[in-house]
Parts: C-alpha cells; sequence; structure tokens
C-alpha cells in the first residue's frame, strides 16, 4: 500500500469515526437540551407558593417537573372518580359561558379529545397526498366534516391535521374526501414518533 493509499485510509477511518460521531450525539445534545430547557422553564411556570426548592434548603434541578408529572396524574385519577367527574362538569360548564374562552376552551378540549380516545387512537392516523399527487404525507383524522362545509361540497369530509417535521405541534389543517384518504393500522403515538424523527425510523 502506498503513502497516498494509507494517507487516504487514515482520512477515510477518521471521517467515518467524526460522522459516527455527529449521529451519537445529535440525540443526545438534543435531548439534554430540551430536558435542560424543561428544567428552566419548569421553574418559572409553577408559582414559587407550590414550589418545593422554595421550602427546601438546597434546589434540586427538575423536581418542578416530577411535580408536575405528580399534579397531572392526580388529576387524572380525580376526573375518573364519582366526585371529581362531578366537579370537573360544573367546571365546563362555567367556561363554556365565558366569551372568548369558551371558544378557545371548546376547542383545544374537542382537539384532545381526538387524540385520546382508545376507540379511535388506531383508526386516526391517515395517509394522504399532500400538497400534491404523488407526494405522500401523514395525517391525523381528527373528525368528519358536518357543518356547512360538507353541505356546500357534498361529498363526505374529513378534517385532517398534518403535523410539521420535526415539532408536531404546528401543521396544516385540511379537509379532505374520505374517498381519498388510507387508513393506517397504526397507533398515535407510532405515527408521532415516526415524524419527530424526519421519517428516519420506521413505522412496523
Amino acid at each position: 500500500m502506498t503513502d497516498k493509499n494509507i494517507k487516504k485510509s487514515i482520512f477515510s477511518k477518521i471521517r467515518n469515526n467524526f460522522i459516527a460521531g455527529i449521529v451519537v450525539l445529535i440525540p443526545i445534545g438534543i435531548t439534554l437540551y430540551l430536558t435542560l430547557f424543561l428544567i428552566r422553564i419548569s421553574g418559572k411556570i409553577i408559582p414559587k407558593e407550590i414550589n418545593p426548592n422554595n421550602y427546601l434548603p438546597f434546589d434540586i434541578p427538575g423536581v418542578e417537573i416530577l411535580m408536575a408529572l405528580v399534579i397531572i396524574t392526580f388529576t387524572g385519577w380525580l376526573s375518573l372518580s364519582f366526585l371529581g367527574k362531578k366537579f370537573f362538569e360544573y367546571f365546563n360548564n362555567i367556561l363554556k359561558k365565558i366569551p372568548i374562552l369558551r371558544t378557545i376552551y371548546s376547542a383545544i378540549g374537542q382537539m384532545t379529545e381526538s387524540f385520546t380516545k382508545k376507540d379511535n387512537n388506531q383508526k386516526s392516523v391517515v395517509l394522504l397526498e399532500y400538497p400534491r399527487k404523488g407526494v405522500w404525507a401523514v395525517g391525523f383524522a381528527t373528525k368528519e366534516n358536518e357543518g356547512i362545509i360538507k353541505n356546500k361540497i357534498k361529498e363526505e369530509i374529513i378534517n385532517v391535521f398534518v403535523p410539521t417535521t420535526p415539532n408536531p405541534t404546528s401543521g396544516f389543517l385540511l379537509m379532505v374526501p374520505k374517498k381519498d384518504l388510507i387508513y393506517l393500522d397504526i397507533t398515535f403515538e407510532q405515527a408521532s414518533k415516526f415524524i419527530v424523527s424526519a421519517g428516519t425510523t420506521n413505522i412496523d
């Protein structure tokens, strides 16, 4: 092997090692960055009066996140109990009587329910041609359109949310004829993982 080939081989190994390092470190770095970001903002979101770090001799990073998880879990447990259901029904009725707030609250509530219903979990993920013929996108069928739009179009229309990558919290609302949708037999979690990973993971 000539000196030129040896140098090329060494350079190739260094390059491969560098690329492998990037592949390993980018997910770790992004995960750590998001974790630290959540820890920082959680301390600002939770009121000082109920923040455990204000009553401890030293700060425990991330204790606010743990507390938030406990509160969410407890709220879920409470909402499933008899008294909890009555309380939240009363609270919902109050919010639905307040102008502006009722519009926002109802819209968010309906969207959350459409993604968390167990019956629809396997039926909400769809494949559609977007933004043009021959190009496919994964979306979430949120609800059948039964309003004025359906009456005008005279066709069975499904509201589909097409999320962006890698941030699935933003996206586009499309109203698509049901005949143009392909329903995928996968869960919401599987589809979300595929979208967040920018298609680098396979849907089994």
